[in-house]
């Protein structure tokens, strides 16, 4: 994570003239870079080997792109059981456990690991913690992929602990052996609570070596609590699978906005909601692209909203490579061509 990618505060936005009808647009929103990458590494797997080309789980939590990528080749699959022996599978950004790449392997399947650096971070605190004989309680949503991954790193080591209401029935082995980590999307204040409890409960449970939510996650949460105290209604972009998604349609009812609703395109959009509204907030989660926006804030000007105010609370630089894999492929191709042409 670079500086410039940690939120920060702004001065809040100016309250509108009473009955002007306007958009809060909040920035940051949509995709952060580990949903690039992914998506990028599976249009280059695509590029380099041709259709078909596998995906264990949606690549990212969003319906948009996981039918644009299937129109181009790709097939999500649920398990590596489902690829034909010997075929190219990506791994979603969300990981996967170590029983999933042993799958593979057994099956010879070229991987290409798509796994968001931020979540592989989140692996390997497991492994560590889980090598020093620690109890490890993951903060998540039990089913959740990305805490099906985490969970496989080190199964006997962790429990998962998926609310603050969930902590009563944490039991470990040595209470001075206790470390926390998290899912990356979560909500940031739900996930301190649940860490209050904890040390309510494990006085000298350890935090992780650095915050496990990702800046991204933190970010879109942030610059919906500016704008939520303005709106009366909140227009969330994402899709109901993706966890970031539905916890900004939650942080925008707790901090103050009237109404909240969470959509995959802007067709869905009930004109209903807009009954005395003055003021829209509109954002997106982290694994939605940006066309979508445009086409809501396109769908609102069309009914008066035309006046839209981008509420900017952080600025966002960061950028992943691609997985190894993919790079490699590349080159060769790239070299295969060059070979061809001399």
């Amino acid at each position: 994570m670079t500086a410039s990618s940690i939120a920060s505060t702004a001065p809040t936005s100016s309250v509108s003239s009473e009955g002007t009808k306007r958009v809060l647009l909040a920035s940051p929103r949509g995709y952060c870079a580990g949903v690039d990458r992914a998506v990028l590494a599976v249009e280059k797997a695509l590029e380099v080997h041709g259709a078909p080309v596998y995906v264990r789980k949606e690549i990212v939590h969003n319906r948009h792109v996981v039918t644009s990528l299937e129109a181009r080749g790709a097939i999500f699959v649920n398990e590596t059981d489902d690829v034909p022996e010997g075929a190219i599978v990506v791994f979603s950004a969300h990981g996967v456990s170590p029983a999933v790449v042993a799958a593979a392997d057994r099956r010879q399947l070229k991987t290409i690991d798509a796994t968001c650096p931020l979540v592989t971070k989140v692996h390997k605190e497991a492994v560590r913690f889980a090598s020093s004989d620690y109890d490890i309680l993951l903060i998540g949503h039990t089913g959740h992929e990305e805490v099906e991954g985490t969970a496989g790193e080190a199964p006997e080591h962790i429990q998962i602990v998926n609310s603050p209401d969930d902590v009563e029935n944490v039991v470990v082995r040595d209470p001075d052996k206790v470390v926390w980590i998290s899912q990356t999307t979560l909500s940031v204040d739900e996930t301190m609570e649940t860490v209050r409890r904890l040390r309510e409960k494990f006085p000298t449970l350890q935090n992780p070596p650095s915050d496990d939510i990702c800046y991204a996650t933190q970010n879109r949460q942030v610059a919906v609590k500016k704008i939520a105290p303005q709106a009366d209604l909140v227009i969330v972009v994402g899709s109901q699978n993706s966890s970031n998604s539905v916890r900004l349609v939650e942080v925008a009812l707790e901090y103050g906005a009237k109404a909240s609703h969470r959509i995959d395109f802007a067709a869905e959009i009930d004109e209903a909601w807009l009954e005395g509204v003055t003021t829209v907030g509109v954002t997106s989660g982290a694994s939605v692209p940006e066309i979508l926006v445009q086409d809501v804030l396109a769908w609102l000007a069309e009914r008066g909203y035309g006046d839209t105010e981008e509420v900017v609370t952080a600025k966002e630089d960061l950028l992943f490579s691609l997985p190894k894999e993919i790079r490699r492929d590349m080159k060769a191709a790239e070299a295969k061509k060059a070979a061809q042409q001399d």
